[in-house]
């Protein structure tokens, strides 16, 4: 009888626990180009936060990627304007976490020189740098990582572009969140890009 109640309750563990049926927000960036999904990390909250209630406003759907650099990053949102920084209603607090670093794919958030490095929640960029820019650790908060999707930001940075970095084909922004389980994310995140 010990056994099978055992049993039992190993059986019936995964559906009472609800782990494995969590949604995780996932964001989806869809451009001219292809699709790029995004996992944030629950380590920066206040970040996380501000992109997906950004999203689910349809703020991002005006906006492009309008800073694309090789070996460094693309940049989506509002341009690099003193506009853009300057109202601090919009502005957010550091998130660094030594373990969230500046690698290739990672999702981080845009700001100007303020001493506080502070971010601009208007404004995001994704590392396309191999080696990763972690030059940049520890300036700027990184909240999540490409999971799937970067064949596609390759082709946007290398795109034609202007003095200022911008492309001269724009590359508009449609970002929505899906809310998504973990088996689901996963194999997102193995999915094969189409060539």
């Amino acid at each position: 009888m010990i056994r099978v109640t055992h049993l039992l309750l190993l059986l019936l563990t995964p559906i009472f626990s609800g782990s494995s049926q969590e949604k995780l927000p996932v964001g989806k960036i869809t451009t001219s180009w292809g699709e790029i999904y995004l996992s944030f990390d629950e380590r920066t909250p206040t970040h996380r936060n501000s992109f997906i209630e950004l999203a689910e406003a349809g703020y991002w759907d005006s906006l492009t990627f309008n800073r694309v650099i090789p070996d460094f990053v693309a940049q989506g949102g509002c341009p690099d304007t003193p506009a853009g920084f300057s109202d601090p209603e919009y502005l957010l607090e550091p998130e660094f976490h030594p373990d969230l670093k500046h690698v290739y794919g990672a999702v981080g958030a845009g700001r100007d020189d303020n001493p506080g490095k502070r971010s601009a929640r208007c404004q995001f960029y994704i590392v396309h740098n191999k080696n990763g820019l972690h030059r940049l650790d520890g300036d700027y908060t990184v909240f999540g990582q490409v999971i799937q999707g970067m064949d596609i930001v390759d082709k946007i940075v290398h795109l034609d572009r202007d003095e200022k970095d911008e492309p001269l084909e724009a590359v508009n922004l449609k970002i929505e969140i899906l809310y998504l389980d973990q088996l689901a994310i996963e194999k997102l995140k193995i999915r094969k890009p189409l060539l």
